[in-house]
């Protein structure tokens, strides 16, 4: 693990991490939940928010994605996903989903040097981001998709964002 210089479970928790929380509302495939977690652990997330039927850890389905990450990465759960937007607008956070809607701005778009802690909300893998919760944020961030399907898998979707917020927090170019 040296020559790889990973984290220890120790020592990753207590890194200063980078000020992104992610929301996964009403997700359904614990393999997509796993997934997420190894993403924000990878990217040393905050913290990982889940809400409505979101699978929880423990469970083997999610394990075996997480791959560890579920004892690294801080996570909550919530019986809703409107309590978790409001329990980070309180803390601070600016929340965005990621939906594809009518006046989103585009990711390559979105400057994060202009905004504190960030919150992004990831819908359910049909129907995407409850609208009540759209209404709650500050915007939504789309992807842009030249492809016939406009639509990615959230463990792909998830992958993309955070990279990119986290690249742009950091300013690593690309």
């Amino acid at each position: 693990m040296d020559e790889l210089n990973r984290k220890s479970v120790d020592e990753f928790r207590g890194s200063d991490k980078i000020p992104i929380v992610v929301v996964l509302d009403n997700i359904r495939s614990m393999h997509n939940v796993g997934s997420v977690f190894r993403t924000a652990d990878a990217f040393l997330l905050q913290g990982i928010y889940l809400c409505g039927y979101t699978p929880q850890p423990p469970h083997r389905d999610i394990h075996k994605t997480a791959l560890g990450a579920t004892e690294t990465v801080n996570w909550k759960y919530f019986n809703t996903t409107l309590e978790a937007v409001q329990e980070l607008r309180a803390a601070g956070y600016q929340l965005w989903a990621i939906e594809q809607v009518e006046n989103s701005v585009l990711l390559n778009g979105f400057d994060t040097n202009q905004r504190g802690p960030l919150a992004v909300v990831f819908g359910n893998e049909v129907s995407g981001v409850e609208a009540e919760v759209i209404k709650a944020c500050d915007g939504c961030i789309e992807i842009p998709q030249l492809g016939m399907k406009h639509s990615l898998n959230i463990s792909v979707a998830a992958g993309i964002v955070l990279w990119e917020l986290v690249r742009t927090k950091l300013n690593i170019q690309s």
